[in-house]
């Protein structure tokens, strides 16, 4: 059962999510009671690969109001927890012009803290058009369904 923490919806705007992998994160102290009240922003941060090891730099954990001198920097640079295999993968991707890491939601599943990260391609902006025409038809046409089912 997962119980959804944050979630990037900006990632889905701006990228085209290619494919995704599920990891840990390593958290200090604090951090995990912080996010049980669901403090968490991952709208405007990135992942990272150095020496072999993914980092997310810029996801904002609030810091929990009950903890004293145990709390960490919000801010802080956290190393996400993947398989060598994986991380080779993704480096390689990401080696190609356009292509970066991007977390999409955090979660629970079980007990656990988990991140699901995204291996993604920027969109052009005519892209961006062109999604924002789609989901306004949808929306158009379910709403025309949905008046139409109501009069009969």
């Amino acid at each position: 059962m997962e119980k959804l923490i944050a979630n990037n919806k900006k990632a889905y705007h701006d990228y085209f999510v290619v494919e995704n992998y599920e990891c840990g994160i390593e958290l200090k102290g604090t951090e995990v009671k912080s996010l049980r009240k669901g403090s968490c922003a991952i709208k405007e941060s990135i992942c990272r690969v150095i020496n072999s090891e993914v980092f997310v730099i810029g996801m904002h954990i609030n810091p929990y109001e009950q903890g004293n001198i145990f709390n960490v920097d919000s801010e802080r640079t956290r190393k996400l927890l993947l398989h060598k295999r994986e991380i080779n993968k993704i480096n390689e991707n990401l080696k190609l012009q356009g292509w970066t890491l991007i977390p999409l939601k955090v979660y629970f599943k079980g007990s656990k803290v988990k991140v699901e990260i995204g291996l993604c391609k920027g969109k052009k902006l005519y892209d961006k058009r062109e999604d924002l025409k789609r989901k306004e038809t949808k929306r158009n046409l379910e709403r025309d369904f949905k008046s139409s089912h109501i009069k009969v």
